[in-house]
């Protein structure tokens, strides 16, 4: 990118271009600025090559999966959402660095807009930056509330980033869920925010695809705080117990998320005839405590990919 930079510079011949554009300008007048540069761009541009765009675009390209399939698992998971979430129905955008400023996630990995927005890559962001306001709103009513915030949410997603890997797309749609609390000691909050998310989860999975269908529950402690033996009686074995035909376990091996969840940590996978595949991912963060700089606040995030609930388990024949 540094090398891209150069070159666009030495050929505006104005040195220090995106350093003038990014930290000179304020917001308001950047966004001016590049608005009337895309209106006048977007004025040369003749239909056949809109079409050619949509044509060769991986971001514009529609799914190859049927919206029926969709609906039928979002009716499946709203219904089976537990009494204590909220469903929300969010923009398509939301502000600039939601996904860069709050999580370790690299900005260009998210389709940036010209008017300081950014769209939607991540639903458990948004929801995050939803519970924060009303957290706030809880903690300015009684300082010390211990209240909690439930969300839930059904999003399309746009990444920016490229997979070279054509089961992997750029847009495709997610199921999440947001938990926000007061911290209680020894992860309690995170343990029994984790144990909504999973039985939730483990039931819209089963009432969608059947209880045939194996699930196994993993669940990771990147901390000391808690023991292992309590995470087997508290958060899982409650779990396998409640479930007909869904192992659990620790997964001591796991190092992805290390540095994105603070402690706690879970992956739910199918386990068909010849591999694991991964439906779910969640664990806790520090973002609340970034956003009302309260240490003392706690979130738990979750998110299932909806597409690939509707289609690799059907490559599979169940």
């Amino acid at each position: 990118m540094s090398k891209i930079l150069e070159r666009i510079e030495r050929e505006a011949g104005i040195p220090g271009l995106a350093t003038i554009l990014s930290e000179r300008l304020g917001s308001t007048d950047l966004q001016s600025l590049l608005l009337e540069v895309y209106r006048k761009r977007s004025r040369q541009r003749r239909p056949c090559a809109v079409l050619a765009d949509y044509e060769t675009n991986r971001f514009v390209r529609p799914s190859s999966l049927t919206p029926v399939w969709l609906l039928e698992w979002e009716r499946v998971a709203f219904s089976n959402l537990p009494p204590e979430f909220q469903p929300v129905e969010l923009s398509p955008v939301c502000p600039l660095g939601t996904s860069s400023a709050i999580a370790p996630v690299d900005q260009n990995w998210v389709v940036s807009t010209i008017r300081n927005t950014e769209l939607v890559s991540d639903p458990t962001n948004v929801l995050a930056l939803e519970c924060a306001l009303r957290r706030r709103g809880q903690l300015r009513e009684r300082a010390r509330s211990t209240s909690s915030v439930h969300l839930a949410a059904s999003h399309r997603v746009l990444r920016a980033q490229y997979y070279d890997n054509p089961d992997l797309v750029s847009h495709f749609s997610l199921f999440a869920l947001c938990s926000a609390g007061r911290d209680q000691g020894g992860l309690q909050f995170e343990i029994e925010a984790l144990t909504l998310h999973i039985r939730f989860y483990v039931r819209s999975v089963q009432a969608f695809l059947g209880v045939h269908v194996p699930l196994r529950v993993s669940v990771t402690n990147f901390s000391s705080q808690v023991p292992l033996p309590l995470l087997q009686s508290q958060l899982l074995s409650p779990i396998q117990q409640g479930f007909a035909n869904v192992s659990c376990t620790i997964d001591i091996e796991r190092t992805s998320g290390r540095g994105y969840y603070t402690d706690l940590c879970f992956h739910i996978h199918a386990a068909t005839p010849d591999r694991l595949i991964e439906l779910v991912d969640g664990g806790s963060v520090d973002w609340t405590q970034k956003l009302l700089s309260n240490s003392k606040e706690r979130l738990v995030i979750s998110g299932i990919g909806s597409e690939r609930v509707c289609t690799e388990l059907s490559r599979q024949g169940f």
